[in-house]
Formats: structure tokens, C-alpha cells, sequence
């Protein structure tokens, strides 16, 4: 994975290229499948991306080295990474309850034991790591359709996302891998309840202007099964070659899928990756989470009685982690500028029974608080309770509301004539809307985020930016069309200011780790570079479990004379990049540790 310097130039590819190549293979397929209509039914999608940034990655990991790792993140992972909650069970208990669920299950130990092995249930072998545990699935397989020139399978189109989420087996119940009716798009015609059909994707093409790319389909559209004579490039006929995922057998007719608001449209019984899900199971015990994430909070090394923060810790996957690492003992605050995804990680820590977990509403962005702020103390969340912290942050106003009012009704009574000075007419809108649609997800849930403005300099023993990223590491992912190169060095500018607020948070021979689920190198080696070049009290520290590979090394020169350096030698094995093609079969990330010394 090591790099020397590159030289990134102008691509030679442009829109009309693309677009003309994608006209070119349709007709090439249109050809192959004359002759074996077979060929279609089957998953073998290509992930596009912008030529630019195709050309950018090619140059930083090497064609072949990049081929492998587009086809990767069209795959998701062929095991479910779980952790257990150790405060409350161990690894050997839930091996067994998961164990018993499987083997009840339609879609469970019978189906995975399908390649052979004992069973689909392991211990994570790597040393600190044994409360994690493996349940391993099963796929590609390879599916009947029934498909022949004279007889084409039914067909239902969905989204891309809808595709995702059933490869990745998100947001299902054990024994059935759902179509929910908003991710139907099209289906073929004379579809009625009970029938079999074929699950296909829809993907977006490019459009007429650069970077434009749709779906380019009215919801409801008819499916054609075969080549017509009159027009045998029939929209997403060519287009669905490859992007089949599976079996199922239709719950509504074709007129009810495009009626009814929600439900479930197809039951997806035979699918080409074979994937239990564990959602609502063992709810507080086990908690399913990416090994590269498991691994960050380990290099992150928490003690007991230390003073935490996390950053950006939405869903709290992280957050509840480091908890169980510090055997929830100290202080862990875990921020998010987000109040409903504040009130997640409160949800989550209470599932599991943490009570170290001190949650805010805070910009990453603005963590530091100013010296002239106007008040010295916050209101942090701790499940259910609420207590003061000093030296911190106020509530802001509108969380100080009377008791057994809803914000809507509160708003509403202070609200000021249309035309008044002190409320725009904007807000009238809102206030007007939010009586109109009855009391939102705080009010209806008895939740409450407190709103933090900062904490002084120097305040935890340890940081954890987790980064809102690209997310170019996340599998399955059938489109990446939309990133540009530009977008791409612009995340990693916005990551490095939110990397400024946290090398200040910590305080002096503390830790700062940084992650990212992405393999864009504007995201984690050239921030690393920036960090270090930066501030010279930051030094890379070694990370422990070390299962990751190594970083790049170099620099990137931009066609604009924008120069983009990465890692220098020696510097690439202190940092994990995890690549999704490897062996570890994770999905990508990247994971870097710093020490921080005197920082005068």
C-alpha cells in the first residue's frame, strides 16, 4: 500500500466520453444477452465513479490494487461483527442464546452452514478482543430465476439504497429479509400478490451535464422482460444486466405497491448474499458494529477514572465501547450536534446499562468555548438525569420551557404578529407547522439533549473525532458517481478544522484519535500530515490490537497546483488503514493516533 510521489493529471476522460461509453456497453450487453439471456440474471455490479477521482485513487493505490477494492464495496462483508456488553454478559452466554435463536430460525444455522463449516458462530481470536464475536453468512450464491428468451422472470426495480440495505441486512427481522413499498420503483406488469419474481437495482446514469446523474425513471414504471424490436435499448432493460440480488414472492399486487404508503412489498426468501440480521436481538447484550470501529476504541486505550470525549459520537457505537473498555468507571461525554442523534446514544447507553455516559448537543466545529463566554457552566445528559457541570456551558433558552408544554405550544404562545420585528416570517412558518404536525420525536420520546457552548482547553485525558467523512468505505455501495475530486479535498478541509477544536480539548500527555470510514487520502493521510506539521507537540503513537495495514506514503500534485501530502517513510506503519479487499474482509478505514506533548 506504500506510495511514492504521484503526479495526478488532467483526465483525459470527459462526461461525453462517459456518457458514450455507457451507450456503447448497452448495446454490447444488449448483444450478449440475445444470445444467453441468461447472462443477466446475476450480481456483478460495477461501481462508478467520477472519472477525475477514478483517475485520483488509481494514481494513490495503483490500478489493479483500486480495481479490487471498487469490487469490494459492491460486496458486503461476508460476517456480522458483534460486541458484547460484557457489563452485562460474556461472549460464551451470547454465543450460545445466539446459537439456539439460529437454529429456530427459517434463515439461520441450517442456510449458513451451507459452505461447509461447523457452525457459523466464532470467538474473535485476535488478544483483547474476545468479547467480540463473529457470526459468519454466506454468498454470492448463485440464483435460479427461471429466466429464458420466451419466459423472462417477473420483476420488481428498487432503489439503490433499498438494494443496500437488504444486502447489508440492515433494519430486518431474522427470519425475513424485506422490500418495504417505498423502495419500489417499477415492476413488470400483471404482478399480483404470491407471485415470484426477481429483485433487480436501479442504478443512476449520467446525464446530459457534468456530475449530473438520476435515476431517470417515474416512480410505477413498467418493467419490459425483453428487448423490443422497435427499441431494443428499453430504459433499465440493459441497465438491470448484473444488478440482480434475489428471489422473493410479492406481497401486494403491482397496482397496491404503488398505492399504499408503506408495507412490505416483497419477502426476499433467496437472496444472493445470505446475511442473518440481528435486529431487536438480545437488545443490551450485543450491539453490531464494523471491527475497524471496535478496533478505534481500542487505540484510543481508555482507563478507568479518565475523563473522555467523544466528538462526534452518534449512534454511540464508539461511545459505548470505550465505556465498557473503562468498565464504566470516569467520565465519558459524548457530543453530537444533532439532538435527535444525542437522544440516540442516551437510548443506546441505557439499553446497556452505562452510566458513565454524559451526553451534549455540540458543533464539533465550535467545541472549544471562548474565553468570553457569558456563562461558566453546561447541562450535560446522563440518561434520564440531569446535573450541572461547572466551567462548561448554559442551556439555551428554549430548553427551559414550563413544565408539560411542547415546544410547538410554547413557541406558539410568544409568537408575534405577521409583520412583527422581533419574529421573521420564516419563523411564524415554522411555528405554525410544527402545531400543525403535532409534537416532534423530543417531546414524544420524553427526551432531552443539553446544549452545550464548549469546554475550556485542556479539558479530557482523550479525545475521539470520529469524523463525518465520505463514508467511501462503507459496504455495500453500488454508486460513488457523485464524489468529484474537488468535494473530496474539501471533506478533508472540513475535518481539519474540526481537528483543530480537538487538539486543543486535550489536555497535555493525553491521546487524540482520529478515524475515518473512508479510503480517500485527502481524509486520512493528508490530515494526518496537517496535524503533524501543524502542531509540533502531536507525535504518532503506536495502536494496539495493530490488524490494519499500512498508510500511503507521498504526495499528490493537483492539475489546479493544489499539492497534497500524505505520509512520509516511516510514518505509514503507525496508522491502520484498513482496506475492504483485504482479508480481514472489513469495510475501509483508517485509524490514527496521536500523543501529545508540552504544548508551548
Amino acid at each position: 500500500m506504500k506510495k511514492a510521489r504521484v503526479l495526478l493529471k488532467p483526465s483525459l476522460l470527459h462526461r461525453a466520453t462517459t456518457i458514450s461509453s455507457s451507450a456503447s456497453q448497452s448495446r454490447s450487453l444488449s448483444r450478449q444477452m440475445e444470445t444467453n439471456p441468461s447472462s443477466r440474471y446475476c450480481y456483478d455490479p460495477v461501481l462508478r465513479w467520477d472519472p477525475q477521482v477514478e483517475d485520483y485513487f488509481n494514481k494513490a493505490y495503483g490500478p489493479d490494487h483500486f480495481a479490487q477494492i471498487s469490487k469490494a464495496l459492491t460486496r458486503p462483508s461476508s460476517y456480522s461483527c458483534i460486541r458484547v456488553n460484557t457489563v452485562k454478559t460474556t461472549s460464551d452466554a451470547v454465543i450460545e442464546k445466539l446459537t439456539k435463536i439460529l437454529n429456530e430460525s427459517d434463515d439461520g444455522l441450517k442456510l449458513l452452514q451451507s459452505d461447509g463449516r461447523s457452525s457459523p458462530i466464532s470467538k474473535c481470536q485476535i488478544p483483547g478482543l474476545e468479547y467480540v464475536v463473529f457470526v459468519h453468512g454466506s454468498g454470492p450464491h448463485r440464483i435460479e430465476y427461471g429466466s429464458g428468451l420466451e419466459s423472462p422472470p417477473k420483476e420488481v426495480l428498487v432503489s439503490r439504497k433499498c438494494a443496500e440495505a437488504v444486502l447489508r441486512g440492515a433494519q430486518v427481522k431474522l427470519n425475513l429479509y424485506s422490500v418495504y413499498v417505498p423502495g419500489v420503483l417499477a415492476c413488470t406488469a400483471h404482478v399480483e400478490k404470491g407471485d415470484a419474481v426477481a429483485v433487480c437495482v436501479a442504478m443512476e446514469q449520467p446525464g446530459d451535464d457534468e456530475g449530473d446523474w438520476s435515476v431517470n425513471m417515474t416512480r410505477g414504471t413498467t418493467l419490459q422482460g425483453l428487448p423490443s424490436g422497435k427499441n431494443p435499448n428499453h430504459p433499465f432493460y440493459c441497465e438491470r444486466s448484473g444488478l440482480y440480488i434475489g428471489m422473493g414472492t410479492t406481497m401486494l399486487s403491482r397496482a397496491g405497491m404503488f398505492r399504499v404508503p408503506h408495507g412490505v412489498a416483497v419477502d426476499l426468501s433467496n437472496r444472493v448474499f445470505r446475511l442473518p440480521s440481528f435486529h431487536n436481538v438480545l437488545e443490551g447484550e450485543i450491539f453490531l458494529q464494523n471491527l475497524p470501529s471496535i478496533i478505534a476504541a481500542h487505540a484510543l486505550d481508555p482507563q478507568k477514572g479518565e475523563r473522555i470525549l467523544d466528538m462526534c459520537a452518534a449512534p454511540g457505537g464508539k461511545t459505548t465501547a470505550i465505556a465498557i473498555l473503562m468498565n464504566d468507571e470516569g467520565e465519558i461525554v459524548a457530543a453530537d450536534r444533532s439532538h435527535n442523534k444525542v437522544l440516540d446514544v442516551q437510548k443506546l447507553s441505557a439499553e446497556m446499562g452505562l452510566s458513565c455516559i454524559t451526553t451534549c448537543k455540540l458543533d464539533a466545529l465550535k467545541s472549544v468555548r471562548l474565553p468570553n463566554a457569558l456563562s461558566d457552566s453546561t447541562t450535560l445528559v446522563n440518561g434520564d438525569n440531569i446535573g450541572s457541570v461547572t466551567n462548561h456551558s448554559d442551556l439555551s433558552s428554549n430548553e427551559e420551557m414550563a413544565p408539560g408544554r411542547s415546544e410547538a405550544e410554547e413557541n406558539a404562545s410568544t409568537e408575534q404578529p405577521s409583520g412583527g420585528d422581533n419574529v421573521s416570517q420564516a419563523e411564524i412558518r415554522k411555528n405554525k407547522g410544527r402545531l400543525k404536525n403535532g409534537r416532534g420525536r423530543t417531546q414524544s420520546q420524553g427526551g432531552r439533549a443539553g446544549k452545550s457552548q464548549g469546554f475550556p482547553p485542556n479539558s479530557f485525558d482523550r479525545v475521539l473525532l470520529d469524523a463525518p467523512c465520505s463514508a467511501l468505505g462503507l459496504r455495500p455501495r453500488l454508486f460513488a458517481g457523485l464524489e468529484t475530486v474537488i468535494s473530496l479535498r474539501n471533506h478533508g478541509r472540513y475535518q481539519r478544522k474540526m481537528l483543530d477544536q480537538a487538539v486543543q480539548l486535550v489536555r497535555v500527555g493525553g491521546i487524540l484519535v482520529y478515524s475515518t470510514c473512508t479510503i480517500n487520502p485527502s481524509e486520512n493521510e493528508a490530515v494526518v500530515r496537517y496535524a503533524l506539521d501543524k502542531y509540533k507537540f502531536l507525535s504518532l503513537a503506536p495502536q494496539h490490537p495493530r490488524i490494519g495495514g499500512p498508510g500511503l506514503v507521498g504526495r499528490c500534485e493537483f492539475p489546479d497546483g493544489y499539492v497534497e501530502e500524505w505520509l512520509k517513510p516511516g510514518e505509514e506503519e503507525m496508522v491502520q488503514k484498513f482496506d475492504p479487499s483485504s482479508e480481514l474482509d472489513t469495510i475501509g478505514f483508517f485509524i490514527a493516533k496521536f500523543s501529545v506533548g508540552p504544548k508551548d
